[in-house]
């Protein structure tokens, strides 16, 4: 049964059982075979065991050189650069093979520098967040990071918790966990402590809870089996690599890359048979279909990216934020929809009790406030009361003043039915001093009062008022029982309604601002929550949030998935909805082609966060929320969300710069290059020249992450859209293709140019026109005057196109191929680039006042990004061994 595979640092063999053996034995058995008592370990025998067996670990967050330079040389055009060197090396061509190994080597050398910075910026980020669970440790419950479990650790679980390792129950109350991460089987599994007979699969093992699960209703306490990669999610997550799935940037930047190497592929393709046909050598024919091939992609564009995402992770980091995957920038900027929860992201968090209001005339305040003392899940019969893992309302209750002349001694609690979030309520069976029994019942007014009899009608004014002034309400309510010896659900019937307990949750003094300022960034913002809908009113009316309507969850349950759709196009406010229903409610947002962000800190928020394109929590927010959260808010400064949104928007808008210039320009050239060469008696340039061209051209656009954004492109949300890109390279380029044949024309019958004159004209041309391009490109106004480019650009690019008219005329012209040019030359260059600027702004004044034909699509992740986002939170800053 038992594996001595371990040994701890005193050499002594530390038993290792799997699950399904774990399953097969009682509790009593379990722990023995782990060495282990129900008091847990020593402090001293967990740290041998960690030191022995390893971190309970699934993913490193160490920033490794050797995984981002992979990512650098993965890149499609890259990939095409090291193929051309290559042939151009083997051919004998050693200018070529310079030329491109120079671009590579800027390519990836920036690239790589910028990545590996941002990297160790959220490593040293990353490693401030723990996640932590309960665990006994020389007899007492504290708490430690989930990476520090050990097998043999006994550790206790509640509502919302992920299950941190595969863990056999000792104890069980009303335990249900969601499995679908590993069963795919979307109803929960019931928990047992009754061990299995026989053999069972994996789903069948009721008596054990699996890593990477999750909490649905109930608590538990249970001794720890298998950690880390022993553990069954963390077989499934290791073998999936560490590799993140790719987000919808990433997505469509892969779309483009395989578009320019179609294009790329398909000219090339024609030039090279082109060129056969008219008799040219097949090594010449060949190397400048190759650098036709180059030439037509934006070689820099790995690098472009890297170094917008490397400044946008800078500058957030500055404000405390911690972005757990790089490229989650991009998806920041990318969303329209922001889905909050209320508790501690609207409101401040620190949830107060404030009074006990008695419903019944013979129940006092003391004696409802100990009614409601009694309904925790806390354990109040070992002295002081601990409030960790508590749920926020109980914590309250037990930290307010009136709690310190509760008397343990005179309750004593014979069974509890645990909070969940179908039933919003818990329920204990107590005896009292005198022996009398009775159930004691606390959750949402709504869900206890219908199971009350004989309700006063002042009851529901005074919760009206108590909602109206925005009060967290939890209704107690109570019935005399007799020779009951435990609860169940079905008991929680025929109850006295005792009164209400008020909690104060104060809104933040800067979430109106934030609010209405992502509302100015063309993001609608949307309240789902627990709580009931007037409290949810109330505080939008504070926060100054226009309401377009509210839900209930029992509305949501009896929509259907098309109703639900197109209701929550308007509805602002859901209320007293549950962590299903905030889940659906992304996914239809999700699937009308909205991107969503979803911005919560509690148990509840969980499945919402999981389901969201951006997840949003706050440093002091739960376990569970932090884990399922994409992006945590390290000073709970929510007016970074929008500057987190600039950012993205900022790096996707720059991009695009790079991109749209890029494509335009490039084909254009090539295109010229291809037509001049299939009518010319020789080659218009040379493969070398050509990939100079582009090397000094691309050199001057790496200034483009840096670049001012006109205000209004951060008003809205912008997305890949590769019919838009095509659209526009096929506009742009053939105007480009214009003013390159006119140059051909002033070389050829103006200047009776030789070929390496003509080479040198059109060189400078092309330069001139494609660099100096980007200033009109970068913006939809007026290129300087009623929009100016960074400095840092500005220079970048008149730089460039100052080498580009020196090496022509410069004594390494004759090594490169060129001729020196007559004067009347530059005059008419002059004017030829003042001619194709003043066209290029008219067409793109055309071009941008056409409606958008492009349509919003669903958005979908699939079970690999549930299990990377899971594992991530079982992380450590260093390098994994095999389990």
């Amino acid at each position: 049964m038992s594996l001595l595979a371990k040994h701890d640092v005193n050499g002594l063999p530390i038993k290792l059982l799997s699950i399904a053996d774990a399953a097969q034995n009682t509790p009593e058995q379990v722990l023995a075979e782990l060495d282990s008592s129900a008091l847990g370990l020593s402090s001293r025998e967990a740290q041998d065991r960690l030191a022995a067996v390893g971190p309970n670990a699934l993913r490193s967050h160490k920033a490794s050189p050797w995984s981002v330079l992979g990512r650098q040389l993965g890149s499609p055009i890259l990939i095409l650069l090291i193929v051309t060197a290559s042939l151009s090396l083997f051919l004998g061509d050693a200018t070529n093979s310079i030329v491109i190994g120079v671009i590579l080597l800027v390519s990836v050398g920036l690239g790589f520098s910028n990545e590996f910075r941002a990297e160790r910026a959220a490593e040293a980020l990353h490693s401030r967040v723990t996640h932590t669970v309960v665990v006994l440790r020389d007899g007492t419950a504290c708490q430690i990071d989930v990476v520090g479990l050990v097998p043999g650790d006994v550790v206790r679980l509640a509502l919302g918790a992920i299950i941190p390792a595969d863990i056999r129950l000792l104890t069980s109350e009303e335990m249900l966990c969601d499995e679908s991460i590993l069963t795919g089987e979307s109803l929960p599994a019931e928990k047992t402590t009754s061990a299995i007979v026989g053999e069972a699969a994996l789903a069948d093992l009721s008596c054990c809870l699996f890593m990477g699960t999750v909490v649905q209703s109930g608590s538990c306490a249970g001794v720890v089996v298998a950690t880390g990669g022993r553990a069954e999610f963390g077989r499934i997550a290791m073998g999936l690599g560490e590799r993140q799935p790719q987000t919808e940037f990433q997505r469509g930047l892969k779309r483009f890359s395989f578009l320019l190497l179609q294009v790329a592929v398909g000219l090339t393709t024609l030039i090279f048979i082109a060129n056969l046909l008219l008799g040219r050598p097949l090594l010449e024919s060949l190397l400048f279909s190759l650098a036709i091939a180059v030439g037509i992609t934006p070689q820099l564009l790995p690098a472009v990216v890297s170094t917008c995402l490397a400044a946008g992770t800078r500058a957030l980091a500055k404000r405390q934020v911690l972005v757990k995957r790089l490229i989650c920038i991009e998806d920041l900027g990318d969303m329209d929809v922001l889905v909050t929860d209320k508790t501690g992201t609207l409101t401040e968090g620190r949830i107060s009790f404030q009074a006990a209001l008695p419903i019944l005339p013979e129940v006092s305040e003391q004696g409802l406030f100990t009614l409601g003392l009694v309904a925790t899940e806390a354990d109040y019969t070992h002295g002081t009361v601990s409030t960790v893992g508590q749920n926020s309302l109980d914590a309250a209750l037990w930290e307010s003043p009136q709690a310190n002349d509760f008397d343990a001694g005179r309750h004593r609690r014979l069974g509890i039915i645990p909070f969940d979030h179908r039933r919003r309520m818990t329920s204990v069976l107590v005896v009292d001093a005198a022996g009398a029994q009775r159930i004691v019942t606390k959750g949402s007014p709504e869900d206890v009062m219908e199971l009350c009899s004989n309700i006063p009608p002042h009851a529901l004014a005074q919760l009206d008022k108590q909602y109206d002034a925005g009060a967290r309400v939890i209704a107690v309510a109570t019935r005399t029982v007799v020779g009951m010896t435990a609860i169940k659900p079905a008991d929680e019937n025929s109850l006295t309604l005792a009164g209400f307990l008020i909690f104060l949750d104060k809104p933040k003094a800067n979430a109106k601002d934030s609010l209405v300022e992502l509302a100015s960034l063309g993001i609608a913002v949307k309240i789902a929550t627990g709580d009931n809908a007037k409290v949810a009113e109330k505080v939008c009316r504070d926060l100054g949030l226009v309401s377009g309507g509210t839900l209930t969850g029992v509305q949501v349950q009896a929509l259907t998935d098309p109703e639900l759709a197109t209701a929550v196009r308007d509805i602002t406010i859901f209320a007293r909805v549950s962590p299903e229903q905030k889940a659906r409610i992304i996914r239809m947002l999700r699937q009308d082609g909205r991107a969503v962000a979803f911005l919560g800190d509690g148990v509840n928020d969980a499945l919402a966060l999981h389901h969201a394109d951006v997840g949003i929590s706050v440093d002091s927010a739960t376990d569970v929320a932090k884990d399922a959260a994409d992006i945590v808010l390290m000073d709970k400064d929510l007016g970074v969300l929008a500057e987190g949104v600039r950012e993205g928007r900022r790096i996707f808008a720059n991009t695009i710069k790079y991109v749209l210039m890029g494509t335009s320009s490039n084909f254009g050239n090539m295109f010229s290059a291809a037509t001049a060469s299939v009518v010319l008696s020789f080659l218009p340039m040379l493969p070398g020249q050509i990939l100079l061209n582009n090397l000094l051209y691309d050199t001057g656009q790496l200034a483009i992450p840096g670049d001012k954004v006109d205000a209004e492109q951060l008003l809205a949300p912008s997305h890949w859209d590769i019919a838009f890109i095509r659209r526009f390279m096929l506009l742009f380029g053939p105007i480009s293709s214009l003013f390159d044949f006119a140059t051909f024309g002033l070389m050829l019958f103006v200047f009776t140019a030789a070929p390496g004159e003509f080479r040198a004209g059109w060189f400078i041309e092309s330069i001139a026109t494609q660099t100096l391009i980007i200033f009109a490109i970068r913006t939809r106004r007026v290129p300087f005057l009623r929009s100016r480019p960074s400095a840092g650009l500005l220079w970048a690019s008149l730089g460039v196109v100052a080498v580009g008219i020196y090496l022509p005329l410069s004594p390494w012209g004759a090594i490169l191929g060129f001729d020196p040019l007559p004067v009347p030359f530059f005059l008419a260059l002059l004017a030829m680039t003042v001619v194709y600027l003043v066209l290029v702004e008219f067409a793109k004044r055309w071009f941008f006042s056409r409606p958008s034909q492009g349509r919003p699509v669903a958005r979908g992740r699939g079970r690999a990004h549930h299990i990377h986002r899971r594992a991530a939170r079982f992380s450590v800053a260093a390098a994994l061994k095999s389990p």
